[in-house]
């Protein structure tokens, strides 16, 4: 009984699975968290451009456009 114990405890062969799927975790957070900042940025951009194609149709100068 003690054998089988002692050989539970130093069995190392399943770290590797789980050190991979942590790895895995956090780049698809990291993955995640870019693919979000990078469409909030694009969708403030366009948001942007809609506003100054909307201000050269009317009269009133837009100090935000080039």
């Amino acid at each position: 009984m003690t054998n089988l114990i002692r050989n539970l405890w130093t069995d190392e062969s399943g770290a590797s699975a789980a050190e991979y799927a942590l790895i895995l975790a956090i780049v698809g957070s990291a993955i995640a968290l870019a693919a979000i900042g990078l469409g909030n940025a694009i969708s403030t951009r366009m948001n942007k451009a809609s506003t100054c194609i909307a201000s050269t149709n009317s009269t009133a100068y837009n100090a935000n456009c080039p």
